[in-house]
């Protein structure tokens, strides 16, 4: 009489846990595959740097020799001081005005993933939905809404396209716009 666990026939347990076993050597070297691209990647990556932040410095170098001799060139005619203080004020003119369109483009800046958070609270909705939840549709989104910063402004109805997943439950209406300070 065999007791079912032969040398060649092996019980599920076991199989299991060699199934387990390779999937894990599977998911480990997947994991040094990602570590090595990404180490390598960055070595050039930080190569790459470098040789910009270096070209950076002699091009500012090479600006600012520049801006001397253009004070000396205005010195031909005006007295040095005088040539010193043009080009300055060219200098800060400039400055200001690329300042004052920074922080013109930060102002109209969204940085925070408002359609990231849109989609989830909807994603959200429609899993409440088919789970059977039906008559709390939009609450989560709703309680959701504060963690987002300026979602709490927008109702929680969601994007502008109702998705099939959601069956409709959320909005149809686009989310209107906050306003930036």
């Amino acid at each position: 009489m065999s007791t079912g666990t032969s040398g060649s026939e092996r019980t599920i347990g076991q199989l299991v846990a060699d199934a387990t076993h390779d999937l894990q050597g599977i998911v480990r070297g997947e994991i040094a595959l990602a570590k090595a691209e990404v180490s390598s990647g960055a070595k050039v990556l930080g190569k790459g740097v470098g040789l910009l932040a270096g070209a950076g410095f002699l091009a500012l170098m090479g600006f600012v020799f520049l801006l001397h001799s253009a004070a000396w060139g205005i010195a031909e005619a005006l007295p040095v001081w005088a040539g010193y203080l043009i080009v300055a004020a060219v200098v800060l003119l400039v400055a200001v005005v690329l300042g004052l369109l920074g922080k013109k483009s930060l102002e109209t800046a969204q940085p925070a993933p408002e359609r990231a958070i849109d989609q989830a609270q909807q994603t959200i909705a429609a899993l409440k939905g088919a789970t059977g939840d039906e008559d709390t549709g939009a609450a989560p989104a709703a309680a959701a809404a504060p963690a987002g910063g300026t979602a709490s402004a927008r109702p929680a109805s969601g994007t502008a396209s109702a998705g099939p997943a959601s069956g409709g439950a959320t909005g149809s209406a686009p989310p209107t716009p906050t306003p930036s300070a």
